[in-house]
């Protein structure tokens, strides 16, 4: 690795669907080759963006804004978010149509995000069974349904079995009720649903303006190329096209504006108020919608 390599900027980003417009100019000409000698691109879950972030093995990471609580000194840089004013379709709590909420005896975590299980943590407390336990098990829905009441499922996987719906149901004969965590989110609080923010790590130096630049470029990039986000990505997930443009354009909403921002403060609020969450303020001066 040369020298000037040795430099760069360590980005740890999400390797879901969602992102794919916050990453157009790194993964495309023209800018994609002049990036990459200030960048670093390294793809993991969710949790371990935070968990590099951390530690130190990242500068710059999408993580799931409930680290913000966990980890002290880390910087939201203001611009892109990953976040739902509605349906988001990939945050699915599922459980057994026989057993409501209220009975729920266990759910079944995918461990990938630490915000999605403190957002399902606050929302069963609102369907008054705040104490129901979480069992972190990797994401598939027939081994997590065995083992619990009920299960969620974030990014992909919670895509994929969305689409694979009635054809489980012909298999098992077992109804299911899938839930869209943002829509109930949205529904009991009137707030956005933050997932994700793109975050200084509190070990580095000071971020550069050049750096929130980028980012928020390929973001505009991203959203400009989206017929061609959808074409790469139906080649590679078995989802239909139509399915993925309106998950980027309808289910997803990418800039970080003061409704995000609100969202983001009623969360932490909340996740407080319900011992989910150590306390956090959202430093909103720094947050000017870009």
């Amino acid at each position: 690795m040369s020298s000037q390599q040795d430099k760069r900027l360590r980005i740890a980003a999400i390797g879901f669907l969602n992102p794919a417009p916050l990453m157009w100019d790194f993964e495309h000409p023209p800018l994609m080759d002049a990036l990459a000698k200030r960048y670093r691109i390294d793809r993991m879950t969710p949790a371990e963006c935070a968990a590099r972030l951390a530690d130190g093995r990242a500068d710059i990471g999408l993580i799931p804004i409930a680290a913000l609580a966990t980890t002290p000194g880390l910087r939201i840089l203001p611009g892109c978010t990953i976040a739902s004013k509605s349906r988001v379709r990939s945050l699915l709590l599922v459980h057994r149509a026989s057993r409501p909420l209220t009975e729920v005896r266990s759910v079944a975590a995918d461990t990938a995000s630490r915000t999605t299980l403190a957002y399902a943590r606050i929302l069963f407390h609102k369907w008054g069974n705040g104490g129901v336990p979480f069992l972190p098990l990797t994401a598939d829905l027939d081994v997590m349904l065995d083992r619990a009441d009920a299960a969620f499922l974030i990014g992909d996987p919670a895509l994929l079995a969305l689409e694979e719906r009635n054809n489980r149901y012909e298999r098992t004969g077992e109804e299911l009720v899938y839930l869209d965590l943002a829509r109930e989110w949205h529904a009991l609080t009137g707030l956005a649903f933050v997932s994700a923010v793109w975050s200084g790590a509190a070990q580095g130096g000071p971020l550069d303006e050049r750096v929130t630049e980028d980012l928020i470029r390929s973001r505009d990039h991203g959203l400009e190329n989206i017929d061609a986000i959808v074409a790469e990505w139906s080649r590679r997930f078995p989802i239909p096209e139509e399915t993925i443009r309106m998950y980027l354009t309808t289910n997803i909403h990418y800039v970080l504006d003061e409704e995000c921002v609100a969202g983001m403060q009623g969360f932490f609020q909340m996740a407080a108020e319900y011992g989910v969450l150590p306390p956090y303020t959202v430093a909103v001066e720094e947050l000017a919608a870009r």
